[in-house]
This record gives structure tokens, sequence and C-alpha cells, in this order.
């Protein structure tokens, strides 16, 4: 099965998240592995975690929160700076 989730940044987190209007149940038939791709602007990341998961820093990964919400992180620093990412921007999940 394939499928496509399109969703937009609504906010920042505390240490440079970015924050989207994608929640869990919106993601319930999305795989977790390798098969997802999630597009913000030109960046691109693989695959989708949990929050405890533990990743080396400067990694940019896809987090889905303890509140259900899908996050974009880079681990150790503000993904909103080094992405240079604005409200509204354009989230795209595909598998």
């Amino acid at each position: 099965m394939s499928g496509r989730i399109e969703g937009k940044v609504i906010a920042f987190g505390e240490t440079g998240d970015l924050i989207t209007d994608i929640s869990a149940p919106r993601l319930q038939y999305a795989p977790r592995d390798e098969r997802i791709r999630i597009r913000c602007d030109e960046h691109e990341t693989v695959g989708m975690f949990l929050e405890a998961n533990s990743e080396p820093e400067a990694t940019y990964m896809a987090v889905l929160d303890d509140r259900g919400v899908l996050r974009l992180r880079i681990v150790g620093m503000s993904a909103r700076e080094l992405l240079g990412i604005r409200l509204g921007e354009t989230v795209v999940v595909e598998w």
C-alpha cells in the first residue's frame, strides 16, 4: 500500500523542532521504517521514530512525539535555524 499525507509547520519547539499539524491518527497506516519519506522544503528524511529514540547528533529525523504530533528535528541543534523553515511550510509524508 502506498500513501501520501500533506500538512504544514504550525509551530517551533523550544529547541527549534518543526512542529507539524500531522497527527498520529493521520499516520495510522504509514510505515515507521525506511519505506516512509518526510519532506519539508528541500529537506528529506527517511523513517519515523518515537520520542525516546536516541540518534547521533546532527541527525535530521521525523519524530512522533508523546502528544501524537509529527515533529522534524535535528538532534542537538535547531532545525528552525539550520534549515531556515518558516511557519506554514508544507510537509509531505509519502510511502
